[in-house]
């Protein structure tokens, strides 16, 4: 399927056509008020953006991966909150279609194909690094009727308005996922206000406190959560982070080119002064480069490659850091209006800066893509 279709209700004009005219005006706003609306939320629904890789008989379109990042792209042009809150959803809904059993997927995946109900991703820990996948702190502990679920799970992404968490907990065997309903006694959920990036995705940390589950809500195999449901959902996340941060990429080119094209300095226009065109021509360069990258580890992911994995962490690694540079001059063309509320570009910057810590930091990136890299000369 080529990138410039969708095989769902929605076509790509119609999604870009979406984010110009409902989205990015309204991203500042959203930004501000540190929330996205609901009748927002429903018209993505409405758009059949939620989970459209599902396949039809759960609600979904069987979407490619290539398609669906270039889906994300438009989405993180328009707004990363809204894009942020499109990751996690994925992450929920990919990790029930792959790893829960029939009843799972019969009771949630139309639910979430249709945005019926939200999905959360929770692994972060208050008290430790996000990178440290196999840090125990929320554990599970096993009895007769099922599972007690004690912890607290930081910076959860659309926590606020979720209706499905996905949890990782420690089981004294290993690490488990667990499905559990926000609306479960023993749940509570706090807003995490005044972020300074991705501001609207509606941060919360969330507390367990003796949440008692049936055996049904254990998801996937017992004790390998961190080798298999990890794995494969923080995968797709990075790839929509990498997707999402092309679309940054492009948001500060078109703000650059919009604003540059009428001021001007000492009389000369912005755009023809050479060193913002030396900086345009890096923000394209950067924006054609991220897009190729990302649109291989689709490939490969719709192809079963396994070189899935590192072609999503140098998607990712590349974008982001490029997303960071770009957003970054777009401030520096913008000069003291770059700093404006009135102007999108210092948003770009803010959340462009997430995009370098969520789902595997530029650093970890860094540990891991050199670790190839001498395996291939070792071999």
């Amino acid at each position: 399927m080529k990138a410039e279709t969708l095989s769902g209700p929605a076509g790509l004009a119609e999604v870009r056509r979406f984010v110009d005219l409902e989205i990015a005006p309204q991203a500042n706003t959203f930004e501000r008020a540190e929330w996205i609306p609901r009748e927002v939320l429903s018209r993505v629904a409405e758009l059949g953006l939620w989970a459209p890789f599902l396949p039809s008989e759960y609600g979904g379109t069987a979407m490619d991966m290539v398609t669906l990042g270039r889906v994300h792209e438009e989405v993180g042009r328009g707004c990363s909150s809204l894009r942020s809150l499109l990751t996690v959803h994925s992450m929920v809904s990919a990790s029930v279609h792959r790893w829960g059993d029939q009843a799972q997927q019969e009771k949630w995946l139309r639910a979430l194909a249709r945005g019926e109900k939200l999905g959360a991703f929770c692994l972060t820990e208050p008290d430790r690094s996000g990178s440290d996948a196999t840090a125990e702190g929320t554990t599970a502990v096993r009895d007769q009727d099922g599972w007690v679920l004690n912890g607290t799970k930081k910076w959860i992404t659309g926590g606020q308005v979720a209706d499905l968490f996905m949890v990782f907990a420690s089981t004294g065997g290993g690490m488990c996922t667990f499905l559990v309903e926000a609306d479960r006694p023993g749940v509570r959920v706090t807003p995490l206000p005044h972020v300074s990036g991705t501001t609207a995705s509606m941060l919360a940390q969330i507390e367990f406190t003796g949440v008692r589950l049936e055996p049904s809500a254990l998801l996937g195999p017992q004790g390998w959560a961190a080798g298999t449901v990890m794995t494969n959902a923080l995968g797709l996340g990075r790839y929509s982070v990498a997707c999402g941060a092309v679309g940054i990429i492009r948001a500060a080119i078109d703000a650059c080119a919009q604003y540059t094209s009428v001021r001007s300095a000492g009389g000369v226009p912005l755009r023809d002064l050479p060193h913002v065109r030396q900086m345009m021509s890096g923000m394209v360069t950067a924006r054609d480069a991220g897009r190729l990258l990302c649109e291989r580890a689709g490939a490969l992911n719709d192809a079963g490659d396994p070189a899935t994995i590192m072609a999503t962490w140098v998607a990712k690694y590349h974008a982001s850091k490029a997303a960071v540079q770009a957003a970054g001059d777009a401030v520096q063309i913008h000069g003291a209006n770059g700093f404006s509320p009135d102007y999108p570009v210092a948003r770009l910057y803010r959340d462009s800066k997430v995009t370098e810590v969520i789902e595997g930091s530029t650093q970890v990136q860094e540990l891991t893509i050199a670790a190839e890299a001498y395996r291939e000369v070792a071999q």
